[in-house]
């Protein structure tokens, strides 16, 4: 099935390409993380504030992605996969900008310096984080080629490979995540109660970055299976 056979059938652009759209505004935003956490500790305010804008920025944009497929998306036409299951894929995907903006809006709301035990692995954890978000990326920009194929052959087979190496990669950050909090129990005795608080709740979203990208995975294997 060509790319212009697939649009007819949604009278336009495919809603993968609009889950693609929304997919790489996502990645916008999440790839402003790194340089966030490096500002973080460093404690450039200036230049928090200024990439907390650029991620609210590319966080709104995913949300106008995100409502613009939910509005267009046929209800009773031809689908080669269940309505249900794509929306599925579009909200895990999206709750992944939406834990950057949680971020970097609680760094704006209460700012904190970073322990300094914790300023190496915190990186380490983001930088994969975001690893695992790029990998999913890469997965959907692949539903086109999917799609053509029916979802089945070398190209299905492939993308499994890709959706198996999504999990090791999560698995990682599990790893580096538990770690990142036993350093911060370690030296609990050296930050205020309601800053060591923050700081499993950090941990716990930074790891989210990841989860959620995992989640949108597994969807978008239940998706391609049915």
């Amino acid at each position: 099935m060509s790319k212009s056979t697939i649009s007819s059938l949604f009278g336009g652009a495919s809603p993968f390409t609009s889950l693609q759209q929304h997919m790489r505004h996502v990645l916008t935003c999440v790839r402003e993380m790194p340089s966030f956490i490096d500002a973080v500790i460093l404690e450039e305010q200036d230049k928090v504030e200024l990439l907390k804008e650029k991620i609210f920025t590319a966080e709104n944009d995913a949300d106008r992605a995100k409502n613009g497929l939910r509005d267009h998306l046929p209800k009773s036409l031809f689908m080669p996969v269940d309505r249900r299951d794509l929306l599925a894929v579009l909200t895990t995907q999206d709750s992944i900008a939406d834990v950057a903006q949680d971020i970097a809006g609680l760094f704006i709301e209460r700012p904190m310096s970073v322990p300094e035990p914790m300023q190496k692995l915190l990186v380490e954890l983001t930088n994969s984080c975001v690893d695992v978000c790029e990998h999913y990326g890469k997965i959907v920009e692949e539903l086109d080629e999917l799609v053509e194929m029916g979802f089945r052959g070398h190209e299905a087979e492939r993308v499994e490979k890709m959706l198996e190496q999504l999990n090791l990669l999560e698995d990682k950050t599990d790893d580096q995540g538990i770690e990142l909090t036993q350093i911060l129990h370690r030296n609990e005795q050296d930050i205020d109660p309601v800053s060591v608080m923050l700081w499993r709740q950090i941990i716990e979203w930074i790891g989210d970055l990841a989860d959620n990208a995992e989640k949108s995975g597994d969807r978008l294997r239940l998706l391609i299976a049915r």
